[in-house]
């Protein structure tokens, strides 16, 4: 049977039938999802129980967070006890809140444990998930998780110029886009002459099987170890003064120390982070919330080129091999004339990931500016309160070019979306038969704090490195719930 993902509950939207449980096959992930809402919809959550849910049915996640929310998947705690809630407590608590941590830890525990028991999960549920999971929280430019080598398809020599040389020469050439967008020069691979010299020096040491890194690069500058580039003469190609204004360029960068963070710590792998662990399901957050805009476009660029490269080696499949989460697309897939790095492989994953197994689940609080066309690709929906009618306009403008009006109309989503309260969403799904449908998410399993800060992040994997994990079984996934744990919807 089907990998099944318990997200919660669904009732027509006509209100004609009580709540019935909510189990989406997972391989309907494979054609991509959409989540929007506004802040205090519920988007996050939703975000995060669609992600559980991926990691019960052993499907491995890498999620990019903008905002800091996801970290809170390192807050899955195994247990309802009160104990667990307590290093937290500081963050949610009202300034204007006389109780002691302790009696507030008690009360969040306290509602936690309701929560999900009336969804039907308890506390062997919860560790079972605990337990199964391998979390990993990337954080570029900063030690709070693993740092991020973000040039290391440039600097550090893998494995696929010998399996795969055509997807290494990808990643490779979105490693000296950034570098190139680093010192502020022409990174187009096409058209930039600096781009195509840069890469085949590269290449010719990486297929040999040598490093790349930057300081071999400065010197085969300075001492070119090739007479041609294509057919024309080095010299003609790149003339020497330009070529040692980029020297210069290039070993400025390599001297600041700022740079020194962004050239060590992880190595930009999507095979080895999202192979399992111990039997553990991974789940990996980049966390990106830390930096400004401008790096969170050029790391996240790599990022997704080097996800794109990943995912053109693997076989073709239809189960869900994997889920690719980007929460807050805001900003990175904006509509046409806009192109910064993030958009070719967003829309090239959006087109192509499905073939290959690879779901794409994009979210964002702000709809206006996203290229729909791009998101029409996307067979699942799943919409929140919006703010304004020209963010409901535009959202039903997206469902349309989605093909998923069925037999509501656009007035009629329109008025749907006016009228939904907190933490319910409108849901459509093309492969199912039921159309558009009211859902509720169930309550995650993760604590959700809110956004985590760098030193919370450090304080959170270090609870879990040194966490005893308690022995227990997996249990099977949820293939349904009784009635009875449908709260809200069966009213």
């Amino acid at each position: 049977m089907p990998a099944s993902l318990y997200l919660g509950a669904q009732r027509p939207l006509d209100n004609s039938n009580v709540g019935s449980v909510l189990n989406l096959p997972a391989h309907h992930l494979v054609t991509h999802g959409v989540v929007v809402g506004m802040t205090g919809s519920g988007k996050t959550g939703l975000v995060t129980v669609l992600v559980e849910e991926a990691l019960r049915a052993q499907v491995p996640v890498l999620v990019i967070d903008v905002k800091g929310d996801l970290t809170n998947l390192l807050l899955s705690f195994p247990t309802f006890d009160p104990a667990a809630l307590l290093p937290w407590v500081h963050a949610v608590a009202e300034p204007t809140d006389l109780r002691s941590h302790g009696e507030i830890a008690a009360q969040l525990a306290n509602e936690r444990a309701r929560g999900l028991r009336a969804w039907g999960i308890d506390e062997r549920t919860l560790a079972a998930y605990a337990n199964g999971i391998d979390v990993r929280v990337i954080t570029p430019g900063s030690t709070a998780g693993e740092p991020l080598h973000v040039l290391s398809s440039l600097e550090r020599r893998s494995e696929r110029w010998r399996k795969d040389p055509e997807s290494a020469r990808g990643a490779l050439s979105a490693a000296v886009s950034l570098l190139l967008r680093l010192l502020g020069r022409d990174a187009d691979p096409a058209r930039s002459k600096e781009h195509v010299l840069l890469s085949v020096l590269a290449e010719a040491r990486l297929a040999a099987g040598e490093a790349a890194d930057l300081e071999a690069l400065l010197h085969d500058l300075a001492r070119p170890p090739i007479t041609k580039v294509g057919a024309l003469e080095l010299d003609a190609f790149l003339p020497k003064s330009e070529r040692r204004v980029l020297a210069a360029s290039l070993n400025t960068l390599l001297a600041s120390p700022t740079f020194v963070s962004w050239r060590q710590g992880a190595t930009l792998d999507l095979e080895g982070w999202l192979a399992p662990r111990a039997g553990k399901t991974p789940a990996v957050v980049v966390s990106v919330a830390h930096l400004d805009d401008e790096e969170r476009t050029l790391v996240l660029g790599v990022l997704l080129e080097e996800v794109l490269s990943w995912v053109r080696t693997l076989p073709g499949t239809q189960r869900l091999r994997a889920l690719v989460v980007f929460d807050e697309v805001f900003g990175f897939l904006p509509p046409h004339p806009a192109n910064p790095p993030t958009k070719r492989p967003l829309v090239a994953l959006m087109k192509q990931a499905r073939a290959f197994g690879v779901g794409v689940l994009v979210a964002t609080q702000n709809p206006m500016d996203l290229d729909y066309r791009a998101l029409s690709n996307a067979g699942l929906w799943c919409v929140g309160r919006l703010q304004t009618d020209a963010d409901r306009a535009r959202v039903v403008d997206g469902l349309a070019l989605a093909g998923a009006h069925g037999v509501h109309s656009s007035s009629g989503l329109a008025n749907a979306l006016k009228l939904l309260a907190q933490r319910s969403f409108l849901m459509r799904n093309v492969h199912a038969s039921d159309g558009t449908v009211l859902m509720q998410p169930r309550w995650a399993m993760s604590f959700l704090r809110g956004p985590m800060t760098r030193t919370e992040i450090r304080a959170a994997l270090a609870a879990r490195a040194h966490a005893e994990d308690p022995p227990s079984e997996r249990t099977p996934l949820v293939a349904g719930r009784p009635e009875s744990a449908l709260p809200g919807l069966a009213e």
